[in-house]
């Protein structure tokens, strides 16, 4: 099992470690790192600011907004940064939810799974650099079809460095899950629990088995964003964790279109999710995090002794996951890797 490092993306102001664990994760091995973005701080400028001081770890975003970009600027930051880190660099892309694509971006939601094949397919073009870019459908149309009339097919003035450049997919619902198998290169799971494992072992083979797919079982990455939290005290591990699923089953998404709760209501926590969500939008925020089961934390998490953790990580590593996307200090980070990595 690979160990990750989650920077994430930031609260109010940029982390004052991040750097610091960066370097650490990569002096004790970890195999990979990255950032994410909202409607904050964007990924690419941490990764390339923080990526700097690295000479071997991969740095991947997880996940880039794709409302926030268009697909040849996505393509072109993904080549810039390859060029940068030496071939290092991994683009996780993600939808994300209607509040915040249509709220913050400005852009059109329906039809995600549609707008993500199309966007992926233009990125590839771009990288390939085989012929100038065009595109015909109804998302992201090359050249505009208004305007002045005078746009012109391009290609990127740019070489890249690796023309196959992986792109991992940010899923959680079934079909979005097959789509990375069929299109990507690699997923990434925000809540991941080895109860579903079957569940998501299906969705998977479904993408797989469709025509054209790119990669197969053998050849598929799958890095999960998982908290870490080793402590003797299993409830005070589980309250490090309980206002961060509050937040995402309560407040990221509407009542009726939150893709974080329905991970959580399909392991049986329906109950506890819809006390959560009353909670958190009524603003009791607090109560909303008393709220959460630890069993909800232990489904998603590995908490607790090292022993306890030890004997619960056998599960995750029986699981279609072969990186565990972690988060902590530089002084955590060096515990976590000898609880979960040795």
């Amino acid at each position: 099992m690979r160990l990750g490092l989650h920077l994430g993306y930031w609260g109010a102001g940029p982390p004052r470690d991040a750097q610091e664990s960066l370097r650490r994760a990569e002096d004790l091995g970890f195999d990979s790192a990255w950032t994410a973005e909202t409607y904050g701080s964007d990924c690419l400028t941490p990764l390339a600011w923080w990526g700097a001081s690295t000479g071997r770890i991969t740095l991947g975003t997880n996940v880039l907004q794709m409302s926030a970009r268009t697909p040849t600027a996505t393509a072109m930051a993904a080549m810039t940064l390859d060029h940068l880190s030496g071939g290092r660099f991994v683009l996780g892309l993600g939808v994300s939810g209607p509040q915040v694509v249509e709220g913050w971006y400005g852009q059109p939601y329906p039809r995600p799974l549609a707008r993500t094949r199309e966007y992926v397919g233009i990125v590839r073009r771009v990288l390939a650099r085989e012929e100038r870019v065009t595109n015909h459908g109804e998302h992201y149309p090359l050249p505009h079809p208004g305007g002045t009339g005078l746009g012109t097919p391009l290609r990127s003035t740019v070489h890249p460095l690796r023309p196959d450049l992986p792109i991992h997919l940010a899923a959680e619902g079934p079909r979005n899950v097959a789509l990375a198998a069929e299109i990507a290169d690699g997923w990434l799971p925000l809540f991941f629990s080895p109860r579903l494992d079957d569940f998501y072992r299906d969705a998977l083979a479904e993408g797989f088995a469709r025509p054209g797919a790119r990669r197969t079982p053998a050849d598929f990455r799958v890095a999960a964003t998982v908290p870490v939290v080793v402590d003797d005290d299993v409830e005070r591990a589980a309250d490090r964790i309980r206002p961060m699923l509050a937040l995402y089953v309560g407040g990221m998404g509407a009542r009726d279109t939150n893709f974080h709760r329905d991970v959580f209501a399909r392991l049986g926590h329906e109950a506890a999710c819809e006390r959560i969500q009353d909670l958190f939008l009524q603003g009791r925020r607090e109560e909303a995090a008393a709220a959460v089961p630890t069993a909800m934390v232990e489904d998603t998490a590995l908490i607790g002794p090292p022993a306890k953790v030890r004997e619960e990580l056998c599960r995750w590593e029986e699981t279609v996951i072969d990186t565990l996307i972690v988060r902590a200090g530089p002084r955590g980070l060096a515990r976590i890797a000898e609880v979960v990595g040795g």
